[in-house]
Formats: structure tokens, sequence, C-alpha cells
């Protein structure tokens, strides 16, 4: 998203990254964090590609304070980044209230190296509800084998199982937050509610959503051809990807052997 606004949203408005100061809402508290990450800083212009964040549970006190309520607000409709297309209605994707990379990636790794079109996807709890494995199989031979890992505990025999040689997985999906997004630490909080109840009403409410595939979305095709050059680009490659790096411990005068 940072992308997208500091990139292609500034050449529409024709004005440089830095003019623009782009704030996202995100339910989880990490963002902040992974929003300062130095590999999203641009040195050209010195800005970084998200400025600000901000949690749901933060904009619903920034309204309080404000006054505001929205009940009491009348419907607008949506922008859009793209010239061709309208917002006429919010829209979500297949595969739950974390982003949906694992159907996603699961059902694109079947049709291209298989030629096996998946239609749903079914999951498999391990030991628990946030640890979730999905395969696809023909003739009784295991094609691809993902997994959900949702929670410090389970990333944590994750790992275990990584550093022991011993995971199966071609792919993963990883969440700090038990049960995912939806139930991130940063999320609205309702105390007169149960918080297993109010995360079942917020799964509920986000299954509502009318859901369509990303590469079905015209504005997405247009982004590829016209922003990005196509796929396989190097542009695409700079633009929309990025690598993770340990981060180095630092020292303390505390720990120091004096």
């Amino acid at each position: 998203m940072g992308s997208l606004v500091k990139d292609f949203f500034a050449q529409q408005q024709h004005v440089t990254p830095d003019k623009i100061y782009h704030v996202t809402v995100m339910p989880c508290y990490d963002k902040k964090l992974e929003a300062s990450r130095p590999d999203f800083f641009r040195q050209e212009h010195q800005t970084r590609d998200v400025d600000c964040v901000i949690t749901t549970g933060e904009v619903f006190k920034l309204l309080e304070e404000e006054g505001v309520s929205l009940a009491e607000l009348e419907p607008a409709p949506l922008d859009s980044l793209y010239s061709s297309t309208s917002a006429q209605e919010p829209t979500s994707h297949r595969g739950g209230g974390s982003g949906g990379y694992l159907e996603h990636v699961f059902r694109h790794a079947a049709q291209e190296l298989f030629g096996i079109h998946v239609d749903k996807v079914t999951y498999r709890p391990l030991r628990n509800k946030d640890f979730q494995e999905v395969t696809l199989e023909r003739e009784g031979r295991v094609l691809l084998h993902f997994a959900a890992a949702y929670g410090f505990r389970n990333i944590q025999n994750l790992v275990q199982k990584l550093k022991r040689g011993r995971c199966p997985y071609h792919y993963v999906e990883v969440m700090a937050c038990p049960s995912g997004c939806l139930n991130g630490g940063g999320q609205l909080k309702a105390p007169e509610m149960p918080s297993k109840e109010l995360f079942q009403h917020v799964e509920r409410l986000y299954s509502m959503v009318r859901t369509e595939a990303p590469e079905d979305v015209p504005g997405v095709r247009e982004l590829y051809q016209h922003w990005l050059h196509g796929e396989g680009s190097e542009r695409t490659g700079s633009l929309l990807h990025t690598s993770y790096h340990a981060v180095e411990k630092a020292s303390s005068s505390l720990s120091i052997r004096w």
C-alpha cells in the first residue's frame, strides 16, 4: 500500500512522494514498527512509504474526542485510485481476515503447477484452531502442503520444526495474533462483550463483505499494465517485494561485565 500511494498515486497527482502524508488504519500496533523499517524509506525523497499508522481503536478514540458518531453520518461513495473504475462498495478477498495469502497462493500454485482448479480450500486443525494445514492431493500423493500458524506459541513450534529439519510445508501463513488480524491488539474493544464472542461477531461481519479474486479486479490489471509494466518486471519486484533481516540486539550497559 505504501508503494501504491507514494509512487502510483503521487504520479497521478503530479507531486513528489514527500509531498504526500500517508496514514494507514491497522488492526495491529506492530504495523507502526513495520512502517519504520529502513526497507520502506525512500532515500531519493527522504520520505517513508507510510508516514503514520493508527489502529482502529485509536481511530475510535479520536472520533470520540471530536464528538463524532459514525452511526449519525451519511453514507458517502468510496474514493478510487484507479482512473477507469469506481468503488461502489468495499470488497474483500477469500481466505479469512488476515489477508487471504495462503488461499490465494494455494489456488494459484495448484492451477499453475498441476493444472488443478481448487474451488474450496479445506483446513485441517492440528493441536489447536490456530495451527491448521491445507493439502492438495492427487492419487494419494501430496502435491502441496501448506499451513497457517497464528499466535506466538504456534510460531515457536513451527520455528523449532524448521531448526530440526522436520518442517514439511511448502508455504506457511504466519500471524502473531491468535485468531489472526481480526483479533489484532489494536482492534476496538467491547467491555460488555467477552473477547471470544466479540471476535466471532467481527468474523461474521467480515464474512458478509463481497469477495472477489485479486486477478479479476479491473484496477489490479490496470496497475500491472500501466504502473508496474508487467507481472515479472523489475519494477514489480522493487515496489511490491521486500526482504526481512534479523534484528541485531542493541547492546545495553546493564549487560556489560564491568
